[in-house]
């Protein structure tokens, strides 16, 4: 901590083009912690496609609920959502529809999911070396189902790509990361998946757990997309 401060004071947090005397691009560590301190989400594989849950924080008794929506549609094969900076995430996830589309026009066939996060990581890397611009301080939970099987990716800020069967970003991602690892199973049903991830955010969010604040997407094998409803979702409770 105290080699940082003097890293900062000796201005090495200026450009993000600039490695730190530890080796360190601090314009990097501070967009990752950026993503930590979003309102989390996560997502997990499913033998029937994918489950995605999001905190949506309202804050404001006056905000219309159903205008927020952190879980958006790529494609018809592809979801996406983030945590983080998330107006950083918005031009990302409107790249990745544009992208998405084009190679279908291009190609009339669905883009592969590896080669959209590839494209993705690579614009977020492009960002992390290059002068008068900062890195994207959101990190993008990218899942698809392909040839009925699925996949689940996450990029970081710093524009590495990982390949997951569960996982989660944002605020108390760690500790939902560790609920996870310890009480995920392969091959687990739609409804089991969706008990899991709220499970995993009661235990973070304790005191501060509200189904309300919650959004819950699915997305199976037959490439259906569904968006619970707020009384669908009181039903896990």
């Amino acid at each position: 901590m105290e080699n940082t401060r003097q890293h900062q004071e000796m201005g090495y947090d200026r450009s993000v083009g600039m490695f730190s005397p530890a080796g360190v691009n601090l314009q990097i560590e501070y967009a990752e912690k950026a993503v930590t301190l979003g309102a989390p989400v996560l997502a997990i594989t499913t033998k029937n496609g994918l489950v995605y849950i999001a905190d949506r924080r309202l804050k404001s008794k006056l905000l219309v609920k159903n205008s927020i929506k952190k879980v958006v549609s790529v494609d018809n094969h592809m979801i996406i959502s983030g945590a983080g900076v998330m107006s950083d995430g918005r031009r990302l996830i409107e790249q990745s529809q544009v992208i998405a589309q084009e190679h279908r026009i291009k190609y009339q066939t669905e883009m592969d999911v590896l080669s959209l996060v590839k494209d993705l990581a690579n614009i977020k890397q492009h960002y992390s070396q290059s002068g008068g611009v900062r890195p994207f301080g959101v990190s993008l939970l990218i899942g698809a189902v392909e040839d009925n099987k699925v996949k689940l990716y996450q990029t970081t800020p710093s524009g590495m790509y990982l390949n997951y069967l569960a996982k989660s970003v944002g605020t108390g991602s760690a500790k939902m990361d560790e609920y996870l690892e310890e009480n995920y199973k392969e091959n687990i049903s739609t409804k089991d998946a969706i008990k899991l991830g709220l499970n995993a955010f009661k235990k973070v969010q304790d005191n501060n757990f509200d189904l309300s604040r919650l959004e819950v997407v699915t997305l199976d094998t037959e490439e259906k997309f569904t968006r619970l409803s707020e009384s669908e979702i009181n039903k896990f409770k």
